[in-house]
C-alpha cells in the first residue's frame, strides 16, 4: 500500500513538470517616450498655442510668455553695448587736437584765476593784519584759493592725459569692457527667445496642466508630449530567462487589436530587479524576481499605434518561445 502512495506522489510530481507553464510570451504596455517640457522664466503665460492630441513638429512655438520685463532687460543691454562701442572707438582714435586746444585754454583760464585768488589772499591777510577785516574774511580767501589750486591740478592733469595719448591699459580695459556688454546683450537676447518656448522633438502633445494667465515657476512642466519616433513595449522579464534576454535582441510583439505582430528589437533591459532584493531571497525565491524590459517596435506600421494597449511579447532565437 505505502509502495502504491510513494508511486502516485512520483507520478504527480512528473504531471506537474509537464504541465508547468513556459514564461513566455512575457507581457506589458506599448509606451511612448514622455518629454517634460519646462517653462523657461518666472512670467505669465500669455498664448498656448497647441491643444491635447495634436501633433507637433521639432522648433513648432508651443507656449509664450510675457517679454516686457526681459525686453526691457535687453534694451537696456544693447545701450550699454553702444555707449561701451563708442568709447572705445574714442580711445583708438586717439585725443582729438580740438580736445588738446581746448584742455590748454582751460588750463591758461584756471591759471589766470589762481593768480587772482592768490593775490586776493595776500591783500585779505593784509587787511586782516591791520585789523580791518575779521578772520572770517581769512578763511573765505584761503577757501577760496584752495578752490583754485584744485581746478588747476585737476585740469592740467587732462591735458597731460590728452596729450600723452591713449594707453595700452586702457584699450585693453575697453576691449574687455565690450567684450562684458556683448555678453550680456546676448545672454539677454537668449532669455527673449526662450520665452517662445518650442517642440524639441517631433511628437503629439500629451497633456498642458496650465492655462493662459498662469504664472508658472521656472523649471516647471507646462507641457508634456508623446515623442514621435517608435514605440516601445514595456515588459516584465522573469529572472531563470534574464541572461538570456540581451540588448540587439529580436523580438515578435503581438499588440492587442493588432491581427499580425510586429517586429522589434530590445533596447535596455535593466540590472536590477523591480521586486524584492535578489540578495533577501532563498535560492528557490529567485525565479520570482522580474527585471524591466523595453523592446523598441520596428517599422512604419508600428508609428500610429497609440500608448498603452496591452502586449505580449516573445523571442524566436529563445527556446520555448511561441514564435518558434
Amino acid at each position: 500500500m505505502r509502495r502504491l502512495q510513494a508511486l502516485s506522489v512520483v507520478l504527480a510530481l512528473v504531471a506537474g513538470c509537464e504541465v508547468a507553464e513556459s514564461p513566455l510570451p512575457l507581457v506589458g504596455t506599448l509606451e511612448r517616450d514622455r518629454i517634460e517640457v519646462p517653462a523657461q522664466a518666472w512670467e505669465t503665460l500669455v498664448e498656448i498655442r497647441v491643444r491635447e492630441g495634436q501633433a507637433v513638429k521639432p522648433g513648432q512655438v508651443l507656449v509664450r510668455q510675457e517679454p516686457a520685463l526681459v525686453t526691457a532687460q535687453a534694451e537696456q543691454a544693447r545701450a550699454a553695448e553702444r555707449r561701451v562701442t563708442r568709447r572705445l572707438a574714442e580711445l583708438e582714435r586717439g585725443p582729438r587736437t580740438e580736445d588738446i586746444s581746448a584742455a590748454r585754454a582751460r588750463l591758461e583760464g584756471a591759471e589766470s584765476q589762481l593768480h587772482a585768488d592768490e593775490k586776493a589772499f595776500r591783500r585779505t591777510q593784509q587787511l586782516v593784519d591791520r585789523a580791518l577785516l575779521s578772520e572770517s574774511d581769512l578763511d573765505e580767501a584761503r577757501a577760496r584759493l584752495e578752490v583754485s589750486i584744485a581746478t588747476r591740478d585737476e585740469v592740467s592733469a587732462r591735458l597731460a592725459e590728452l596729450v600723452a595719448g591713449t594707453t595700452d591699459e586702457e584699450l585693453d580695459q575697453a576691449r574687455a569692457d565690450l567684450e562684458e556688454a556683448r555678453a550680456r546683450l546676448a545672454e539677454r537676447s537668449l532669455d527673449l527667445e526662450r520665452l517662445e518656448i518650442r517642440a524639441p522633438v517631433a511628437g503629439v502633445v500629451d497633456s498642458i496642466p496650465y492655462k493662459p494667465g498662469d504664472r508658472p515657476l521656472p523649471g516647471a512642466t507646462i507641457m508634456v508630449l508623446l515623442a514621435g519616433n517608435a514605440p516601445y513595449a514595456r515588459v516584465y522579464v522573469p529572472e531563470p530567462i534574464r541572461a538570456q534576454v540581451t540588448p540587439g535582441m529580436s523580438a515578435l510583439v503581438q499588440v492587442d487589436g493588432v491581427s499580425e505582430p510586429v517586429a522589434g528589437r530590445v533596447r535596455t533591459v535593466s540590472s536590477d530587479p523591480v521586486f524584492t532584493p535578489y540578495f533577501a531571497l532563498t535560492e528557490r525565491d529567485r525565479s520570482r524576481l522580474a527585471y524591466v524590459a523595453e523592446v523598441t517596435l520596428v517599422g512604419k506600421a508600428a508609428d500610429a499605434l497609440p500608448a498603452g494597449l496591452p502586449v505580449e511579447v516573445s523571442f524566436p532565437d529563445l527556446p520555448d518561445s511561441p514564435a518558434r
